[in-house]
């Protein structure tokens, strides 16, 4: 089993609710530790544009934008991570073939053109909070992620289409959904708002 985790000092040092990264390089840890395996911990803050950059893109998420908008409106890709160093990593460790604790299919497609072969793709557990439910969703939504949101915990479809997502006022549960309503916003709209 080989998880391959990108940097993310917010989630995975100071505890952040803002993402999944935490618990999932927990999960890893303890998983890893159950079967055997590999955890790689690659220096790509921030899907690759690191934390500085990443602090920035929360100011526009906190104004509207999803995190990949927040990133093209910084002048970056969706996703600016490489794997390169990782399939050299694995092949160093005679690893050619491995089973791949991951969400993400580019991660996966990645290693595969690198020449590591991508035998299995092994979902981590869905990691949802009331703060993250947006950014997950997001991550399912546009960047393919194999998240498996619970039927009842999914948002609605005009919520999802426009990747806002809120918990039912008055209600306990921290995952409950209501309707959103707002169009989304532009990147525009949240660079002003900002000011």
């Amino acid at each position: 089993l080989v998880r391959i985790h990108s940097q993310c000092l917010t989630g995975d040092a100071l505890g952040s609710e803002r993402c999944d990264c935490g618990p999932q390089l927990l999960e890893a840890v303890r998983r890893i530790d159950q079967v055997g395996g590999f955890l790689l911990y690659l220096r790509q803050e921030g899907r690759g544009i690191g934390l500085y950059a990443k602090l920035e893109a929360y100011g526009l998420q906190d104004a509207g934008l999803d995190t990949y908008d927040a990133n093209l409106a910084l002048g970056y890709s969706e996703d600016e991570r490489d794997y390169r160093v990782a399939a050299q990593m694995l092949h160093a460790l005679g690893l050619d073939r491995v089973a791949l604790l991951s969400n993400n299919p580019d991660k996966a497609a990645q290693l595969d053109r690198l020449g590591v072969t991508v035998a299995a793709r092994v979902p981590t557990g869905v990691h949802l909070n009331t703060t993250n439910a947006r950014y997950l969703a997001t991550k399912a939504r546009r960047g393919a992620h194999t998240l498996d949101l619970p039927v009842g915990q999914r948002p609605n479809a005009e919520a999802w289409a426009v990747g806002l997502a809120a918990p039912h006022p008055g209600s306990t549960s921290r995952s409950s959904w209501c309707t959103v309503t707002e169009s989304p916003p532009t990147a525009a709209s949240a660079t002003r708002r900002l000011s």
